[in-house]
């Protein structure tokens, strides 16, 4: 019998309006990926659009909920159902605020910062205990509410550099996969 896929889910808000938002980042990074991989997602039973396919060597179904940020949570426990994924082979990329721009980090388990996608994720799962690609987007300047900063577009600086931040993102996903977490954790949180 095959073994279980890595689960890889980008989180963001689906529809036009939101393509440009800090908080589609998680988005960004699965479409780059699905370009590496070669392939288009397809709408799937669990809510979301899917690609499976190879990367890094392995067996990975990439997942973009079609449902808003705050309830991301039923089609990742649906795709995690699905595929029969165990806990240590989901990731889940997200924007983090509580990081500089364009930085990466990656980790297991934790809290959800506020973050209302982790949030949903992991009460749909009942576990934390899964991997996170958190992505830099920084924190609003002044005293801009973060929910409405995470909803706004990248800035014209940010912009830039955001081709060269997601494809370093979707590096750190490929690490994760292959060399699994503290190998990864070791190239990408040098810098």
């Amino acid at each position: 019998m095959d073994t279980a896929p890595t689960l890889v889910v980008g989180l963001g808000n689906p529809g036009p309006r939101y393509e440009g938002n800090r908080h589609n980042v998680g988005f960004l990074v699965a479409d780059e990926l699905a370009d590496r991989m070669g392939g288009k997602f397809k709408g799937h039973r669990s809510v979301a659009d899917v690609l499976e396919g190879r990367l890094a060597g392995a067996r990975v179904a990439l997942v973009k909920p079609r449902v808003f940020m705050n309830l991301s949570g039923g089609p990742v426990a649906g795709a995690v159902k699905f595929f029969k994924v165990p806990m240590e082979n989901l990731v889940v990329v997200h924007d983090e605020l509580d990081l500089l721009y364009g930085a990466v980090r990656l980790k297991l388990g934790g809290g959800e910062n506020g973050h209302n996608g982790l949030r949903s994720v992991t009460k749909s799962l009942g576990s934390r205990d899964y991997h996170r690609v958190r992505f830099g987007i920084g924190r609003p300047p002044g005293r801009m509410d973060p929910a409405d900063f995470v909803l706004r577009d990248f800035s014209a600086t940010e912009r830039k550099e955001l081709a060269f931040a997601v494809d370093r993102c979707a590096d750190a996903v490929e690490a994760l996969v292959s060399m699994g977490l503290e190998a990864a954790q070791n190239v990408f949180h040098a810098g």
